[in-house]
């Protein structure tokens, strides 16, 4: 079966093109930007491009999309041609090509407002249930082209999976009180806990979903690490999270100690992967636990694939106030 993969370019596309290759799977892999792991260079707004591409192709995944690192640089009608549009063609043309699956990559950023409960309420406990409340053009647009995603799963029987992926970029934290006071990996680490994932772990969900697309004809799943609270953690989480961590990590607080490191002194939500887990039969590998035996270990926490892909960005230009400009 050929396997189309969108955005090939960027961190999960190469992550997923890697991986296919080394299977010998039959791909055919798209985006903007040249790269070794794009084999067509085009956009998705091109409906003839896509019309091209999609040719003898079985299933897609559909990594392409502007992030939200885009949006202080890039006007919203470029957000809803790509992340929209390019979303529309691609199912219009995977309908007439006779596409059996559809694997789209969506971002826990959908639940936008709904990921900061109001003041003085417990941490938030995030499912697939949670109703989303986009904070920006981001997520307006990605929850847009989930609900098209739905919409030819119902009307036309195409099988769609959408995973909504935590963090899993390696760059800077783009808020300027967490970067002045918080180590590059200090961040990523206290992440794991709550709303980080390694892109092994990522490219892993969206292999299953290649997998069970077919039986489970639609679904939508967090893909975040597993974290190690329970909803009993959630009213001390918001407040004192360095004491829920002790309680659940024992032997974080040494090895933080030992860098110089902090834990957040609150968390305002947390992922659950449960549902990936159960119905895709997700395990994912990299969580808290696993980053702090290999930091003990004076080893690199990242997986092999994670090393490899590297930091990309998500700008050619360089910006003074940060990775890139927030709204």
């Amino acid at each position: 079966m050929k396997i189309l993969v969108t955005g090939s370019s960027g961190h999960l596309g190469e992550g997923l093109v890697r991986t296919l290759k080394e299977q010998n799977r039959e791909l055919i892999s798209i985006d903007l930007v040249p790269s070794e792991f794009t084999t067509d260079v085009g956009s998705i707004v091109d409906r003839s491009f896509v019309k091209r591409c999609m040719q003898g192709v079985g299933c897609v995944i559909h990594t392409a999309t502007l992030h939200k690192p885009h949006v202080g640089t890039h006007t919203r009608q470029s957000f809803v041609d790509t992340n929209v549009t390019g979303t529309l063609n691609l199912l219009e043309e995977a309908k007439l090509a006779g596409v059996h699956s559809f694997i789209f990559t969506s971002t826990t950023s959908a639940f936008g407002s709904a990921l900061t409960p109001p003041d003085g309420s417990p941490a938030a406990w995030v499912t697939e249930t949670v109703k989303t409340v986009p904070r920006n053009i981001y997520g307006v647009t990605k929850t847009a082209a989930e609900d098209l995603c739905e919409l030819f799963h119902r009307k036309h029987r195409l099988a769609c999976v959408i995973l909504r992926t935590s963090r899993f970029f390696p760059e800077q934290d783009d808020r300027k009180e967490t970067r002045q006071f918080y180590d590059d990996g200090n961040v990523n680490a206290n992440e794991f806990l709550y709303r980080r994932v390694d892109l092994e772990d990522v490219v892993t969900a969206h292999l299953l979903a290649v997998e069970k697309a077919p039986a489970i004809g639609f679904g939508r799943y967090i893909v975040s690490a597993t974290t190690p609270f329970t909803g009993d953690d959630l009213a001390d989480l918001r407040d004192n999270a360095p004491v829920v961590v002790k309680r659940r990590v024992p032997g974080y607080e040494a090895e933080y100690a030992r860098r110089g490191w902090k834990m957040f002194p609150g968390i305002d939500r947390v992922y659950v992967n449960a549902l990936a887990r159960h119905e895709l039969g997700w395990r994912p590998r990299y969580d808290f636990s696993y980053v702090l035996e290999r930091l003990i270990a004076e080893e690199d926490p990242r997986s092999p694939l994670a090393r490899t892909v590297g930091s990309k960005g998500y700008h050619s230009e360089t910006f003074t106030e940060g990775p890139y400009p927030t709204e």
